[in-house]
């Protein structure tokens, strides 16, 4: 019973040792990152691509350094495209910054996803998107990323059918 008792004491002393330890970790609140603008780049054969501006927020009390960026993005529940960005920077604490990532992705996959999207859509008149991403870090964990929305298609194209 002595045993028992001598054990259970320091597992209680390892448990409070690592609360404290645990307690000196600031707790963060994750980034938000939202699409800013999207503008054509020059393709190269078979393929689309796009510069997506990342509008990347930082609601913490410490700045978040970077050293690349990765993103997917899906429309409709679809991937649509991936990029990366070898770039470096920094969102300030309680501050926002926008960055540049190039996507591609092929000629045929944008046809068939405008076509689905499209179809779908003419119905609704909107657009599910979500893209998912993370910032590079040197040295330590990458900090991830994701968001969800909608584009409202203009009337000429779905028709006014809401």
């Amino acid at each position: 019973m002595v045993r028992m008792a001598a054990v259970m004491k320091r597992v209680l002393v390892a448990a409070v040792f690592a609360l404290a330890g645990c307690a000196g970790y600031p707790l963060q609140e994750p980034v938000e990152a939202y699409v800013a603008d999207v503008e054509p780049l020059p393709g190269e054969g078979l393929e689309v691509r796009m510069l997506v501006k990342l509008r990347i927020q930082n609601p913490n009390d410490a700045p978040v350094a970077f050293d690349g960026v990765a993103i997917a993005m899906e429309v409709q529940g679809r991937p649509f495209a991936t990029g990366v960005a070898d770039i470096r920077g920094e969102v300030p604490r309680f501050g926002e910054t926008i960055v540049g990532v190039p996507v591609s992705l092929s000629v045929f996959g944008v046809a068939r996803r405008a076509v689905d999207a499209i179809a779908g859509a003419y119905r609704r008149g909107r657009l599910n998107y979500e893209l998912k991403g993370k910032l590079a870090r040197r040295d330590e964990r990458p900090v991830y990323f994701e968001s969800r929305g909608e584009f409202t298609l203009p009337e000429e194209v779905f028709g006014g059918t809401n």
